[in-house]
């Protein structure tokens, strides 16, 4: 059974549904069982966790990088780092992740152990690196931490957890200065002070920027620290397969993680004392999407396989403006690999939407018009699309000085240009595409989670500061914080653990299917990128920015066939349930995270942020709690669902 708890706000009641479970988190038809008692009004999210928690043991027992830059996973690392052979590496922390949460918690970590940063690809290939808009801080006279918490409470449909975002608007500012005092350069006014720019759901201007390309500063000013740490490793090209836990009665333990180097093709694992996941997100369960390749949900997917809780998956945002290649007057000649992103500071530096009639639409939806909340923004151009039978509308900056557009957007007036549009004096081709996860695994206030040893910080966690919806510059700002929170209970564990150097035997190990030969890995592949591409398109159509009980009910059959016929597809032409590749293993993760989002968008009977459901359109206050998946207990031998778990008690 999985069991779907909704609960945790800090003045909310909790509400215990039990769900019928197959496979990685798919559930169905909820019914409601009030928890007895309700929450006091100074519980946080954090304490609220921690009392779920306890209930259920008790009741289930490419971008310019520093020329300095070299892979470190070649570094020279310590005796007391790793053992002799190669494909076991010891550390007292491992962060799995090279964003801004991973290489901002690595760096302070490093000060009390040795630090293992394990990344999928090129330590700067992540979301944070095509962060264009900025971080968002109060750090003016005129603006408050009362303010930035109200745009965020309303942004995000009071779902919310107020501590929570209390805590990161009243944090946040110290963190931007930290990252200047490393280096990170952001753009200044005239009078010499940061220029502070607004986007939509901000009542202030309180965003810290670097021109368009406000993540690639962060990303750079970070990963320069970390080559000149002696105490931090990362290693490229190393895609995390599964965290390794075993049962300490009555919790789940994390001693580290299996990884695929993808460039040798061997399977390297991790023990650490500490874990941290700061993975990203999920975009390409969706057929477009803003992030780059990379984000195939592993660190969610990994997570829920290892019995962590997981909640609010049924908020996906979809960022109003990807620029729409249909609409370039010079096409790509390669479709990309991931949709190219108009800042959202585009619309709040005067940039106005209109349909292909150049009739400005917005006012018609929200008197806020461009400046409103992403969720009413994507979904005004969603309808405005569907009405017309169009494929894209038009956001017009063009009307503002040359001068000021080409200093404030540079990168994305050179993508423009490139392809024919000169955003000076044209309109801009745009449509919505997935952009971020307002859900994942969730975490309390110092980002720990419901397993011991495991702390998550970035997309990948839930901290209850997005509620339904994140405003706009948020989430570089949360992942800052939160990795900062991390480190200090990251290193009371790690003082108070020890490394066990058998430790390495507990598990089962992953194996590389060389066996199989080269056509039939041909074979698995192909298959594996059709069922991917089939995936998204049942994402998009059922799942997408509007959506009803019987798509989502549409959407969950379809996709539980597809896994099974591809699952069955990979073991008739001889897979085994120890077999690991790179893109078999990423479409495991995709099919279990949009499981995760259809199963969660089903618990929600009505719209609240960025869940908008035509057969509960309205917001409905006695629903106003988290959606929470917590781990399922029944022993599932899919391949999907295997998890590397202790098989050897001691």
């Amino acid at each position: 059974m999985t069991t779907s708890i909704a609960g945790g706000s800090s003045n909310l009641h909790y509400r215990l549904s039990f769900c019928q479970a197959k496979g990685c988190g798919q559930t169905s038809r909820i019914s409601s069982l009030t928890f007895n008692g309700c929450l006091r009004n100074d519980i946080s999210w954090s304490d609220g966790l921690s009392k779920l928690l306890k209930f259920q043991r008790h009741k289930f027992s490419r971008s310019t990088i520093s020329k300095n830059w070299k892979p470190l996973g070649t570094r020279k690392v310590s005796v007391s780092s790793c053992l002799r052979d190669s494909t076991v590496k010891y550390f007292d922390f491992a962060v799995i992740g090279s964003g801004v949460a991973g290489l901002r918690y690595a760096l302070e970590v490093a000060k009390y152990g040795t630090v293992a940063v394990i990344t999928k690809a090129e330590p700067h290939e992540s979301n944070t690196n095509y962060a264009q808009g900025g971080v968002s801080a109060v750090l003016s006279p005129s603006d408050s931490v009362e303010s930035h918490m109200q745009d965020t409470m309303v942004a995000g449909a009071y779902l919310c957890d107020e501590e929570t975002v209390r805590v990161v608007c009243t944090e946040g500012p110290d963190r931007i200065r930290e990252l200047i005092a490393m280096g990170a350069m952001f753009d200044h006014g005239e009078d010499g002070n940061l220029h502070l720019a607004r986007e939509g759901g901000h009542s202030h201007h309180r965003i810290v920027h670097a021109a368009d390309m406000t993540g690639r500063e962060i990303e750079r000013a970070l990963l320069e620290a970390v080559v000149n740490d002696p105490n931090i490793s990362v290693f490229e090209h190393h895609f995390a397969i599964d965290l390794l836990t075993s049962q300490d009665s009555p919790d789940m333990v994390c001693h580290g993680v299996d990884t695929l180097n993808t460039e040798t093709q061997q399977v390297v694992r991790f023990i650490s004392k500490v874990t941290l996941l700061a993975s990203g997100g999920a975009g390409h369960i969706y057929p477009s999407t803003t992030n780059p390749q990379v984000a195939t949900g592993d660190g969610m997917a990994m997570a829920h396989r290892a019995q962590a809780v997981i909640s609010n998956m049924e908020f996906v945002q979809f960022h109003p403006t990807a620029l729409a290649d249909e609409g370039l007057p010079i096409k790509p000649i390669i479709a990309r690999e991931n949709a190219f992103l108009i800042t959202e500071a585009v619309r709040g530096d005067g940039g106005i939407l209109y349909n292909l009639d150049w009739e400005r639409f917005m006012p018609l939806y929200d008197e806020r018009a461009e400046l409103a909340p992403r969720d009413v923004v994507a979904r005004s151009i969603d309808d405005q699309l569907k009405k017309r039978c169009e494929k894209y509308v038009l956001l017009d900056i063009s009307h503002k000085p040359r001068e000021k557009i080409l200093s404030h957007f540079p990168n994305i007036a050179a993508e423009c240009l490139h392809y024919g549009l000169d955003i000076t004096r044209q309109p801009i081709p745009v449509v919505p595409a997935a952009h971020y996860m307002c859900g994942g695994v969730r975490a309390g206030l110092q980002g720990e989670t419901n397993v011991q040893g495991l702390y998550v910080a970035g997309e990948v966690a839930c901290t209850g500061l997005h509620g339904a919806n994140r405003l706009a510059s948020n989430s570089l700002l949360e992942a800052l914080v939160f990795a900062r929170r991390a480190v200090q209970p990251s290193i009371d564990h790690m003082k108070s653990s020890s490394l066990d150097l058998s430790a390495s035997n507990w598990w089962a190990r992953p194996v590389v299917p060389h066996s199989l030969g080269s056509n039939v890995m041909d074979d698995v592949l192909r298959k594996t990128r059709e069922v991917r591409k089939e995936l998204q398109a049942i994402m998009w159509k059922y799942v997408g920015i509007v959506r009803s009980t019987t798509r989502l009910e549409t959407a969950e059959v379809e996709i539980n066939e597809l896994e099974a016929q591809w699952e069955k597809c990979l073991f008739e032409k001889g897979w085994e349930q120890t077999m690991v590749g790179l893109e078999a293993c990423e479409m495991r993760n995709l099919f279990c995270c949009a499981k995760l989002v259809v199963s969660s968008a089903l618990a929600r009977h009505e719209s609240r942020g960025l869940h908008y459901t035509i057969d509960f359109p309205h917001l409905e206050e006695s629903k106003r709690l988290p959606t929470v998946i917590l781990p399922s207990l029944v022993n599932n031998n899919t391949w999907s669902s295997r998890q590397l778990h202790k098989q050897v008690i001691f």
